[in-house]
């Protein structure tokens, strides 16, 4: 089910691949609500096996709402003996509709923040997550074990993240990607004055590519980073696949936001973090944000332009820490990861 954000597709891609490669002859539907995906999806080569096809839900339109949307499709998922999603507003299907289908829901991004305490959760057959540090998560909320499975990254098999900005002049690049809900993201506190110290300064290269959702909650984000980009060595994004499938976080040398999940794919080649505090959490009482041991954290916007500055040289004290983080948080991200997946989806067939 490739209902939601773009940011799925990297996540379910590489499980239809392994599938269509373990089970030629098994009919794979994927399911599409717009354009822009299903563009995506029929370019790829998994579009190209016999027996994968591209399918459009009822009411084919992201303007529809998502509840609605899954109510239209519980007809059509009737006869399906199995379905896989990678986020939890596609769960409510089971959580509604008790009955026979074998929801199996997929991780899509990885770190300490996630709403794991969501019911809606606790209405999958099988819950795929990438690491036993992942899984130890969801026993100490009461899941049961043997529906908590661990098959490694997935996304990590995702074969994008291609794209690369170009600038006019070779600088070290910082990644600015703010968090889009408000109790977790630097935006509304200090979102705008980093963007205008990010133009303002010179010394490096800047991509401003925020999650995708920002802009539901604050619509002017579009027009800020517009101007942003007039700059030439700012290159801003909030609508390409490239925010998504990894290549922004492959390009930059510097990490600058602060709750996003993409850091800990960033970290899988360690490099330097700054994470924003600019709500002054008492973060280290948390278990929400363990990815912050993995870079300075700035409690004040004045900071944060030396903390940028002194970023590369600071960054020797963290290595270890950070390949430490990654290699617990993202677990396997050899191409056995998808293939595990797919195994779970036939042994729930059998």
């Amino acid at each position: 089910m490739f209902l939601g954000e773009s940011l799925l597709i990297p996540h379910l891609l590489p499980i239809v691949d392994a599938l269509a490669e373990l089970a030629p002859a098994l009919p794979i539907d994927l399911w599409v609500r717009d354009e822009a995906t299903e563009a995506v999806l029929a370019a790829s080569g998994t579009h190209g096996k016999a027996m994968v096809r591209i399918r459009r839900a009822p009411g084919f339109d992201r303007r529809l709402r998502k509840l609605p949307l899954l109510l239209r499709m519980v007809p059509r998922l009737w006869s399906a003996p199995v379905v896989v999603c990678a986020e939890q507003t596609s769960l409510w299907i089971p959580r509604l509709f008790p009955f026979h289908w074998r929801f199996i829901k997929t991780a899509h991004g990885v770190g300490s923040m996630s709403a794991r305490d969501d019911p809606r959760r606790r209405a999958a057959w099988r819950l795929l997550v990438p690491s036993e540090l992942e899984r130890e998560t969801y026993l100490r909320r009461g899941i049961w074990p043997e529906r908590v499975l661990v098959t490694g990254y997935v996304k990590a098999s995702f074969t994008g993240g291609a794209f690369r900005p170009s600038f006019p002049t070779p600088r070290p690049i910082v990644l600015y990607t703010p968090h889009w809900q408000r109790h977790r993201s630097s935006w509304w506190d200090w979102g705008r004055q980093i963007v205008a110290m990010l133009i303002r300064q010179q010394r490096f290269n800047v991509i401003l590519a925020p999650h995708q959702r920002l802009v539901e909650r604050d619509p002017t984000v579009r027009d800020v980073l517009a101007e942003a980009a007039a700059a030439p060595h700012v290159h801003a994004d909030l609508d390409s696949f490239a925010m998504v499938d990894g290549s922004y976080t492959a390009a930059a040398d510097i990490y600058l936001g602060d709750t996003s999940s993409q850091v800990v794919e960033f970290l899988a080649r360690p490099r330097p973090c700054v994470f924003l505090n600019s709500q002054q959490l008492d973060w280290r009482a948390t278990d929400d944000h363990g990815f912050w041991e993995c870079g300075e954290v700035v409690d004040d916007l004045a900071r944060v332009e030396g903390a940028l500055d002194e970023a590369a040289h600071a960054h020797e004290r963290y290595i270890q820490v950070q390949r430490a983080f990654a290699a617990k948080a993202l677990g396997d991200t050899s191409s056995e990861a998808p293939r595990r997946a797919a195994r779970i989806i036939l042994d729930a067939l059998r």
